[in-house]
């Protein structure tokens, strides 16, 4: 794994892929309107074919009444049927975009000259329903049928490609001889629908390694050259913890489908309010729109809500309205590698006096969470692009599939009801304020002050692309970091020293060594508390291995 430094007390250097002068010191807040059409839905008999191309209709038709334009992605099925072949080329006659969604069907794999294992035409299973349950060669074969069809049809191949997920191989041959331009997935999740995708880079676009689609790239030998978009705009305060300790997560994201998210008016105003008035590191991304598998009748309310809102952030020039091979393309221009962004919400939508940062690099991401109790790491990963999937060479047997990154602090899966797991900040005599953020000329990082209350004392985080720092300053009493974690918890710490702590997961060995600093295990109790990380001079430097 390419070394990588993580900081504490040490400011390290500023991003190579982020330049004074780019575009994206102007911190653009990028909407694509992503609707992806299914042609049957096996699992609700009233939902019929009728039903479902009347719902794509129905946001057609509110995307031309607000002259918003946006992307259209097919499975195979509805590529083939007439009535939406028809819709989509009014469609991209005023400027939308039609492009293709990779949910495996039945008509798909037979045009390929391969054997439907479904259990219906479209069965979501992971093993039948997504590339990860192929071979190399059948998803190469998938992908020809789909383009030639596409082309056929259209008069071009498509340049968006999304879906739940793709494997990497099928996006680097995707590109190779079809110079797509963009994809998208879907955002983290603990076993929604059979799928775990966790620990990856959080929101916004990532080059993914050429070994493992969810994992992004350090370097661009190591990249696939597509940009491909986190999904569905989750709640960054509440989704994390959306059932903790790996039971299957709810959902609470911008898809108007939701009650408690995207269909509700004053958590749709919430969102958008954090999203184009907190200060963002880089540039800020979401996907707006919904499958059509969830109809109009339930979800058209919702849409109708968020678009409106969209019509007049654009009319106010808060946001830019793209297709998803737009952004790609703009993306790919300003970016030679993953850059770092961040996302801010110092306002909780349900009034629980929450407040969090996300910080994505192409070699980590960090959550820190504000709560009652004060301030935690509650989320820190690594990335590694020599991290090869399980499913790059033999095909997922299962109707589910799992990528993960590599933990060294996991908030939702180390925790229980009682015990929540996180890095905290234990500051006796420290009473935290309110948290300021800033970013320096370029945006290249962004510095996080947590103040006391009286404003004598502050603690100062500093995050780049390579590392991160925290100092303190007018804080008298000692102070230190602390990780928690639910007991029975399987850990990845394989051992921890006053110099060094070590992990091991998914074959892979890290950990970091501390330079600065001491580390030492907590006391063995039944509080589920495991290490401490001491300062030394008022500052934690550790190198990972």
């Amino acid at each position: 794994m390419k070394k990588t430094l993580l900081v504490f007390g040490v400011l390290v250097t500023l991003a190579a892929a982020c330049r004074p002068g780019d575009p994206a010191s102007s911190s653009p807040r990028i909407v694509n309107i992503i609707n992806f059409i299914r042609y049957t839905e096996p699992r609700d008999d009233e939902i019929t074919e009728t039903v479902l191309y009347e719902t794509v209709a129905s946001q057609a038709e509110d995307l031309r009444s607000k002259d918003l334009t946006g992307t259209y992605l097919l499975q195979y099925d509805a590529l083939i049927y007439p009535p939406y072949q028809q819709l989509m080329k009014e469609e991209m006659a005023r400027g939308c975009e039609i492009g293709a969604w990779w949910e495996i069907t039945q008509p798909h794999v037979e045009a390929a000259g391969m054997t439907w294992r479904g259990r219906f035409p479209w069965d979501w299973h992971a093993h039948v329903g997504f590339s990860v349950g192929y071979t190399q060669e059948e998803r190469e074969k998938l992908a020809d049928v789909y383009m030639e069809k596409f082309k056929e049809i259209f008069g071009a191949y498509p340049k968006s490609v999304g879906s739940w997920f793709i494997d990497a191989g099928t996006l680097e041959y995707l590109y190779e001889k079809y110079a797509i331009e963009a994809s998208c997935m879907c955002k983290d999740q603990v076993g929604t629908d059979g799928y775990t995708l966790w620990g990856g880079y959080w929101n916004g676009g990532f080059y993914p390694s050429r070994q493992n689609g969810y994992m992004p790239a350090q370097t661009v030998e190591g990249a696939v050259p597509v940009p491909v978009f986190r999904m569905l705009g989750s709640d960054p305060i509440h989704q994390y913890e959306a059932t903790i300790g790996g039971g299957i997560q709810s959902v609470e994201s911008l898809e108007p489908a939701y009650e408690a998210g995207g269909g509700n008016p004053k958590w749709i105003d919430w969102f958008f309010r954090m999203f184009t008035k907190e200060p963002h590191l880089g540039y800020n991304y979401v996907q707006v729109g919904q499958e059509n598998s969830f109809t109009w009748e339930r979800f058209g309310k919702g849409f109708v809500i968020q678009t409106g809102r969209l019509r007049e952030m654009a009319d106010k020039g808060e946001v830019r309205i793209e297709t998803l091979a737009e952004t790609g393309r703009w993306f790919k221009k300003e970016y030679p590698l993953t850059p770092p962004t961040s996302v801010i919400t110092t306002e909780d939508p349900w009034n629980g006096g929450l407040k969090t940062f996300w910080f994505n690099s192409r070699n980590y991401r960090v959550n820190l969470l504000w709560d009652a109790e004060g301030l935690e790491f509650r989320d820190i990963h690594i990335f590694d692009e020599c991290l090869r999937s399980e499913y790059l060479d033999c095909p997922d047997t299962l109707p589910v599939f799992r990528y993960e990154t590599l933990p060294v602090v996991d908030g939702c899966l180390w925790s229980s009801d009682e015990v929540r797991a996180g890095l905290r900040f234990v500051a006796p005599g420290f009473d935290g304020g309110h948290p300021v953020f800033q970013s320096d000329k370029a945006q290249c990082c962004q510095t996080v002050i947590w103040p006391s209350s009286d404003g004598t004392g502050r603690f100062r985080i500093t995050l780049t692309e390579d590392g991160f720092l925290v100092q303190s300053t007018g804080i008298s009493e000692p102070w230190f970091l602390e990780l928690s974690a639910a007991p029975g918890v399987s850990l990845p710490f394989v051992s921890i020293t006053p110099s060094s702590i070590r992990t091991s997961a998914q074959g892979r060995e890290y950990g970091f060594r501390l330079v600065k600093g001491l580390a030492e295990e907590s006391e063995k109790n039944d509080s589920g508390k495991v290490f401490r990380l001491l300062p030394n001079h008022h500052s934690i430097e550790f190198e990972l291995l």
